[in-house]
């Protein structure tokens, strides 16, 4: 069935300098963003996806593990350890800017045959912050109906272990892509990820979260109960009850608590 979706799209880079501490990303593919050239991706798009006899015009997704982090460079490769170029800080060695994934999404929504291209994989809205054009491009023109982010949660003290920015951010965006959505009479709406018992998430943590919805008139069709994964920061706080960086004692919901945490 994946099939369906996916013959119409394809993948602009690998890698992902995010480093959330419940991801596996940056351990198999790596944390450093390898983008490719847009004549590449232009190539794909003309000689696989356009000939195909279904084809109608609408490629579903050109994207990575973030669609937003295509181009995006470090000056620093060698010998860094930090696990997020991005949290709790943005590091001076990397090359921030939305200008490739603009000229990307202007290069392959310009082409003979394509008439729309839309974003499947999900942004990060932190960095689509940082550049108003790429906003309102984003939402004049690549938006199918709903937009992937990933806020996971809202408290604070939740966000500190998931290695996430404050909620303040996701609420900055939601204002300003409703708005550029608005402006261009587009009815659209951002989908936003949510993870249930994450370690360091009590029951009063998801029942803001619940409110937080409610409040916003956020409706969520999925929830992710937090699941350890191998190689993650957030594995060795379920299984240790510790923060590793820290060495303090860390809640972490299990049993019926997960499935409490999720009703709410």
């Amino acid at each position: 069935p994946a099939w369906g979706f996916v013959k119409f799209s394809t993948v602009s880079h690998r890698g992902c300098f995010g480093g959330c501490n419940f991801c596996a990303i940056s351990q198999h593919q790596g944390k450093y963003v390898t983008s490719r050239s847009l004549d590449s991706i232009k190539k794909e798009v003309e000689e696989k996806i356009i000939p195909q006899s279904d084809f109608k015009g609408n490629i579903l997704d050109i994207g990575g593990p973030t669609s937003n982090m295509y181009g995006v460079t470090c000056s620093k490769e060698e010998g860094c350890t930090r696990a997020s170029c991005i949290f709790p800080t943005l590091c001076s060695s990397l090359k921030v800017s939305q200008r490739p994934s603009l000229e990307l999404l202007r290069g392959i929504r310009m082409m003979s045959g394509v008439k729309k291209l839309f974003i499947g994989s999900g942004i990060r809205y932190d960095l689509a912050l940082m550049d108003d054009e790429y906003l309102e491009e984003l939402a004049q023109f690549h938006v199918g109906g709903q937009l992937s982010v990933a806020p996971e949660h809202i408290c604070e003290e939740v966000l500190l272990m998931m290695g996430k920015p404050k909620v303040n951010k996701f609420l900055e965006f939601k204002e300003k892509f409703e708005k550029a959505s608005t402006k261009h009479g587009k009815k659209q709406f951002l989908i936003p990820y949510f993870i249930a018992s994450h370690p360091g998430s009590t029951l009063r943590h998801a029942l803001e979260l619940a409110l937080f919805l409610k409040k916003n008139k956020i409706k969520v069709e999925q929830v992710q109960n937090f699941t350890p994964t191998p190689l993650t920061v957030s594995t060795c706080m379920y299984y240790t009850g510790l923060d590793p960086f820290t060495g303090k004692a860390v809640h972490v919901p299990k049993g019926e608590e997960r499935s409490f945490q999720k009703a709410l």
